[in-house]
């Protein structure tokens, strides 16, 4: 199993060229199953997750294309097996993104009931009872999820609880399905509006994205299309905070500026400068340490769940004391334990974790438990004294592009251990 070792002490400085979103690019990858002729996806990033997302679609039968700039050509128009394995199913939850458009497009699916990060609940019940309530006879037996339907019906699909994934699903499914689907209480995340825009281009009749009401009108069929994935916002948030916990100054390149408000919002009560552009942000810390910052996640537009953990590692190493309360998964401070191991000053009471900053971090070894917590822990290996090993990197790179280059690249002093077989 890769290592990551890490040498401290180093400001982050310089430019870095921000990777497509591999939140975009799933369900994305997931929507050529809709449509009936080619089609051409840009930008997408380099992750262990795309590549098992396309192996899922390949044992379907896509037939699937990748240039040397990471272009998925996709023909989905041969497709014959609607089952997606446990084998594939279990490393990435996003594998459930499947079931919608396999049940719309060809009326039945067969898929394992997901894995991936271990960081809470996230139940594909509303999935199920959405699929359910559009007309599909669904059984859940021995893990699998078994999905009949000769034609999706349109209807209201009330969400219990705002979800990203479930949005998606349910998303796809109604853009094949006879009459008018209305999703209230949706997910208003931009990568559901990538989606939602992707689609539209496909053929699609979706109105609402981004809001929490989306309304699609039902198609006949979906066409292929050309179609650039958003820039990825988690990783242009990780490497600000990675500038500012430094003291450094990072320009963000080939990003949008409007999809981190949040973020950038608690970046600045930390001390960062913050300048923006037309496809870039810059911090500038000025050698500066920063600020504690209280944190409180909610689902978007509010402060992301997927930039907690590096927020905590900022406020382990700031001035001052900050509360930081996680509201989306009840699991989500397993990193919290590890950093402690380095000195970090972080009670936990309940969804709470109190910090207090700590400038005399100690390097130690540590072992990622999700992938939000794999990239914290790197961060927090930087401003650490001495050499910090990170085991369990297989979760970072499932959304993170070549992060020890890319953070060499701004100066930092990152090597890959390979493992032994």
């Amino acid at each position: 199993m890769d290592k990551l070792r890490i040498e401290g002490g180093t400001p982050l400085n310089g430019d870095i060229w921000i990777s497509g979103a591999k939140n975009a690019a799933l369900p994305i990858i997931a929507s050529t199953l809709l449509a009936e002729t080619p089609m051409t996806i840009s930008n997408v990033p380099h992750l262990q997750d795309v590549t098992t997302s396309m192996e899922l679609l390949a044992q379907m039968g896509v037939k699937l294309t990748v240039d040397d700039k990471m272009n998925i050509h996709a023909d989905a128009s041969s497709v014959s097996c609607f089952n997606a394995p446990y084998e594939l199913v279990k490393t990435m939850r996003a594998s459930i993104l499947v079931l919608g458009p396999l049940l719309a497009r060809f009326g039945e699916a067969t898929v394992s009931l997901p894995g991936g990060c271990a960081i809470g609940s996230r139940p594909v019940n509303l999935h199920i009872n959405g699929l359910r309530k559009m007309g599909a006879e669904i059984n859940v037996e021995s893990g699998f999820i078994q999905a009949k339907a000769k034609k999706l019906k349109g209807t209201v699909l009330n969400l219990d609880l705002v979800t990203v994934t479930g949005t998606e699903n349910l998303m796809m499914a109604a853009t094949l399905a006879e009459g008018q689907t209305v999703i209230e209480n949706a997910a208003r995340e931009p990568e559901v509006v990538d989606l939602a825009e992707c689609l539209i281009k496909m053929g699609a009749k979706i109105s609402g994205a981004g809001t929490s009401q989306i309304i699609i009108e039902g198609v006949e069929n979906l066409s292929g299309c050309d179609y650039k994935v958003m820039p990825d916002r988690i990783e242009t948030g990780t490497f600000l905070v990675g500038a500012a916990m430094t003291g450094g100054k990072v320009k963000a390149k080939n990003t949008r500026t409007d999809l981190l408000d949040a973020v950038l919002i608690k970046l600045k009560e930390a001390g960062a400068k913050i300048t923006l552009g037309e496809d870039w942000i810059e911090l500038d810390m000025q050698g500066k340490r920063p600020i504690a910052v209280d944190i409180h996640t909610a689902p978007y537009p509010a402060f992301p769940t997927d930039m907690q953990a590096q927020f905590t590692a900022l406020n382990a190493v700031a001035d001052g004391v900050a509360i930081i309360t996680e509201t989306i998964f009840e699991n989500r401070f397993m990193h919290v334990n590890e950093m402690q191991r380095m000195g970090a000053n972080i009670k936990l009471e309940g969804n709470t974790a109190i910090v207090k900053g700590c400038q005399n971090l100690k390097a130690a070894p540590v072992m990622a438990t999700d992938l939000r917590a794999s990239a914290s822990l790197v961060l927090i290996a930087l401003v650490a004294e001495g050499s910090t090993l990170v085991d369990r990197i297989y979760h970072i790179d499932r959304g993170y592009e070549r992060i020890e280059e890319k953070m060499n690249q701004l100066g930092a002093k990152i090597t890959r251990e390979r493992s032994r077989r």
